[in-house]
């Protein structure tokens, strides 16, 4: 799998070369190991590891209703109360993260409501505070710690 722009952390990967399979910690089974996947996997222990996000409070590809149609969320993040907080988006690190990209996860918030959405395909990251109220977002400088997150919601 190609080198991304992240730490670099020890997997469990098995199968042949075209059939290999990454121990998701997260769903804790097997899954295909496609070059989406390594950016989730690889991301998702980025915030585990070094933004101290607990892996309890995360869901991978968390359903998601949009009018009357069913999406999956890449990774969805909670709060410790159990509230969306975060929704992520990843895509393979051929895939530009452009404005399409942007409006997929815009989309999946407008049903979850977070107060962030991230979009990542492993070597470009962009973390947004949103407003959900006024429908206006901020770009943020860096992905932020779990525990900031928490400091901003609201009882």
């Amino acid at each position: 799998m190609r080198e991304l722009n992240l730490p670099q952390y020890p997997f469990k990967i098995t199968g042949k070369e075209g059939g290999e399979m990454i121990f998701d910690e997260i769903r804790r089974k097997y899954v295909r190991l496609t070059p989406e996947e390594w950016v989730r996997q690889n991301f998702v222990r980025y915030l585990v590891v070094e933004g101290r996000y607990p892996p309890g409070l995360m869901a991978i590809e968390a359903s998601v209703r949009l009018n009357t149609m069913k999406r999956r969320v890449d990774v969805l993040v909670h709060s410790r109360r159990g509230t969306p907080l975060m929704v992520i988006e990843c895509k393979e690190p051929a895939v530009k993260i452009d404005d399409s990209v942007f409006d997929q996860a815009v989309a999946y918030n407008m049903a979850l409501k977070t107060p962030y959405i991230v979009v990542t395909n492993g070597i470009d990251h962009y973390a947004c505070r949103v407003d959900v109220e006024n429908r206006k977002y901020e770009f943020l400088h860096e992905i932020p710690l779990y525990d900031d997150l928490e400091t901003c919601e609201t009882p």
